[in-house]
């Protein structure tokens, strides 16, 4: 039987989503977690990748087990097992095929920049101090869904068989001290968001003109794009799903 965790997790504390050699990740102790409690060696699949120090207010994965789970107790017992920073917020049994990375519709991400130093905000969001204009940063935004090939934004090297992406939605929004950067798209590429957050900070802090973004995405070459945000003020906010999927 194939089931879904919804969950949600802070990434300060862990080397991104997936497994890697010499290094915590959220799926190692996620996998950990549930082996202990099946009593069986427990895979699962994310719904993505995020880096080190990325947070999720939500994600998904799914795992196979020929347990049948009270899905309710489980999420209790489960969450009993995992760090305060790793919170389960459901379980439901899926389709057998259903995938949690390859059936997703779309993600969308929330990248948060501080305005004004805060004490307690400055391992959540990223405080930028120059002065930014939001107007040219939302002109930018419009600008990607011009286009699907996104090499620019991608960090070298990466192992995909192709850079295309359908963004959804792009948008800056004033949120009292923040400036909050809100994106959709059906997939996301490594480093992705926070190259685009890079590049939309020197257009806003008038480093580049708002035109040059079309001259960027058409050179294919990560070195045109803009500097690389940190990773700390970056969101995975919500995955979306085909209803049928659940069962």
């Amino acid at each position: 039987m194939r089931y879904f965790l919804e969950l949600s997790y802070n990434g300060k504390a862990y080397h991104g989503w997936q497994n890697q050699p010499n290094a915590i990740t959220v799926q190692e102790v996620i996998e950990n977690a549930l082996s202990t409690l099946l009593r069986e060696t427990v895979a699962i699949v994310g719904a993505g990748r995020t880096d080190a120090g990325v947070h999720a207010k939500q994600m998904f994965a799914n795992f196979d087990t020929d347990k049948e789970i009270e899905e309710e107790s489980f999420k209790f017992k489960l969450n009993s097992f995992l760090p305060k920073d790793i919170a389960i917020h459901d379980i439901f049994k899926v389709n057998p095929e259903a995938h949690a990375r390859f059936d997703a519709l779309s993600r969308t991400y929330l990248y948060r920049v501080s305005l004004e130093k805060d004490a307690f905000n400055y391992d959540y969001a990223y405080n930028f101090k120059a002065d930014l204009d939001l107007d040219k940063m939302n002109e930018a935004s419009k600008i990607l869904f011009n286009y699907i090939d996104f090499e620019c934004f991608s960090k070298s090297n990466t192992d995909v068989n192709t850079f295309n992406c359908k963004i959804m939605h792009a948008e800056w929004i004033r949120h009292d001290n923040e400036l909050h950067f809100v994106i959709k798209a059906d997939r996301f590429l490594r480093n992705m968001v926070r190259a685009i957050v890079g590049t939309m900070i020197n257009i806003g802090s008038g480093k580049i003109e708002v035109k040059e973004l079309h001259t960027i995405i058409k050179s294919k070459n990560r070195s045109e794009a803009g500097f690389s945000v940190p990773a700390h003020a970056l969101y995975l906010t919500k995955i979306e799903y085909p209803k049928e999927i659940k069962l």
